[in-house]
């Protein structure tokens, strides 16, 4: 890191903090500082959506699979995700923004209260943000790493640096500023990246590098799928990217929540399907590309970071340096969010009667004081992570298995032809997910596709049963106005849902 560096990430973090105090003026209601009013451009919306789906893990692990295994890091990652998001944004994204419309939502999980009842919400709010505590601190801890390895600044200070500009501007703009902060963070990613991706192809010997390359790469890394990173494998992925993408993960959810319209949020989905489709193609090249320019690296997760000090001057390397800060903030952030979201509209106003009736300047002061809460709860368990020793670990993994059957009866939830399914068969679809994560991973010996998809797809199975078998019931009423509630346009706006 040279003097220039440092002078582009303190830009970049100084320009996260106007943001934040920018985005203070557009906040007066709680409603303002969860989804926006429901008035986020699609655009920005769409934006939001892609750049929330990534994290540091993308210049770490996922660079670490393209310079050992090459293609098949876009054929089973990014192309899955584009072909989820897309299919999600005609029969789920809409929903989302009627159920704001509809029934005055704020969080992903509040509609559960009448789609099924009380402890079954609680059981998914509950376990989610008590899970995300050590999911959002992981990424925390993973991102000081990098910076430690670009600077040699320790851990805590690289978690203080990122988490606490991260707590001002989220606490204090809300989801206003999470949205702006990642249009600017999108911004940088895509100049750093393009940066990167010319280089690499000048270095290559211009345009033909981009098949020319593939002649100097291990054969194995033009295929479309490598083991262990099969086509069953990316099956598998594409179903847990289906019920993540639109909604699953919470914070996703909310920018399709805050839409003005369905029609808004079908557009926003359509956006980030697409830059799903394309961008990955720009942003793995330099990847693929760093076996025949670094030759061999003892440890191939360090591969990106290596590619960035051995090829760009001074200021550049700050630049790429932050667009993975700005990955990982995006995502950190919007969770953090979502999960006050959760904490004070569903978790809350359930334990205290005097919750349900603050009045607005009140409930604002709460939402922010649960945002600076659960981020800094993040903050201390990313500090302290060694004195975790494996359990972040192992407590992330079981997040991962956990979004698959917590997002079954939640995604299936807004569809008509689940109306039948109530709170036994959500509460264990849940279970039955559950269990056959522990079974996959601590009793059996299988591959790793069907260890990744044997949790959703247990609960898929059981959901979706125990509502066939549930045909002849008729659906509470609530239940029923519900479902009518999505399924109608917004008069002269939306196009009707399919079934």
């Amino acid at each position: 890191m040279q003097q220039l560096d440092w002078i582009v990430l303190a830009l970049f973090f100084l320009v996260m903090v106007v943001i934040g105090m920018w985005s203070y003026k557009q906040i007066a209601t709680s409603g303002d500082f969860y989804v926006a009013g429901g008035k986020l451009p699609w655009w920005l919306s769409g934006i939001s959506h892609h750049i929330s789906g990534y994290s540091g893990v993308v210049f770490v692990a996922y660079a670490g699979i393209a310079y050992t295994h090459g293609f098949t890091i876009y054929m089973w990652w990014a192309l899955p995700v584009s072909v989820a998001v897309l299919v999600g944004s005609f029969i789920i994204a809409p929903r989302w923004a009627r159920l704001r419309i509809n029934q005055q939502i704020e969080s992903p999980t509040e509609y559960l209260c009448k789609r099924y009842n009380l402890p079954t919400q609680q059981l998914m709010a509950w376990s989610g943000v008590l899970l995300k505590l050590f999911d959002v601190g992981a990424k925390w801890a993973a991102i000081a790493i990098l910076l430690r390895g670009f600077t040699g600044i320790p851990l805590i200070w690289g978690v203080l640096l990122a988490g606490g500009i991260s707590l001002i501007y989220i606490t204090v703009g809300g989801l206003w500023a999470d949205i702006w902060t990642d249009l600017a963070q999108f911004i940088v990613q895509i100049i750093a990246g393009f940066a990167m991706f010319f280089i690499v192809l000048n270095m290559l010997g211009g345009i033909g590098g981009l098949s020319t390359l593939w002649d100097d790469l291990p054969a194995e890394h033009a295929n479309l799928f490598s083991d262990p990173y099969t086509e069953l494998f990316a099956v598998a992925f594409l179903i847990i990217a289906f019920f993540s993408y639109n909604g699953g993960t919470w914070n996703l959810a909310t920018r399709y929540i805050s839409s003005p319209t369905g029609s808004d949020a079908r557009k926003a989905a359509l956006l980030s399907g697409a830059l799903y489709l394309v961008w990955p193609l720009i942003l793995f090249f330099p990847m693929w590309a760093a076996p025949v320019i670094l030759g061999d690296v003892a440890n191939p997760e360090e591969s990106y970071a290596l590619l960035t000090q051995e090829l760009l001057p001074p200021g550049l390397v700050g630049l790429v340096l932050a667009a993975m800060f700005a990955s990982t903030m995006s995502m950190t952030s919007s969770d953090a969010n979502t999960i006050s979201a959760v904490i004070t509209r569903d978790i809350l106003p359930t334990l205290s009667e005097r919750m349900r009736r603050l009045q607005e300047r009140r409930g604002l002061l709460l939402a922010r004081a649960a945002t600076f809460g659960f981020t800094a709860a993040t903050l201390v368990i990313a500090i302290n992570e060694e004195r975790f020793g494996g359990v972040i670990g192992l407590i992330v993994s079981w997040f991962a298995a956990l979004v698959g059957p917590v997002s079954i009866p939640m995604i299936l939830g807004l569809l008509p032809a689940f109306r039948h399914a109530g709170a036994r068969e959500a509460i264990v679809s849940i279970l039955g997910g559950f269990t056959g994560f522990v079974v996959v991973n601590y009793a059996v010996d299988v591959s790793q596709a069907v260890e990744l998809v044997t949790p959703i797809a247990v609960s898929f199975v059981l959901f979706f049963v125990m509502s066939l078998l549930n045909r002849g019931k008729q659906p509470p009423a609530d239940v029923t106005e519900l479902m009518r509630q999505l399924q109608r346009p917004a008069p002269g706006v939306d196009e009707t849902l399919p079934s």
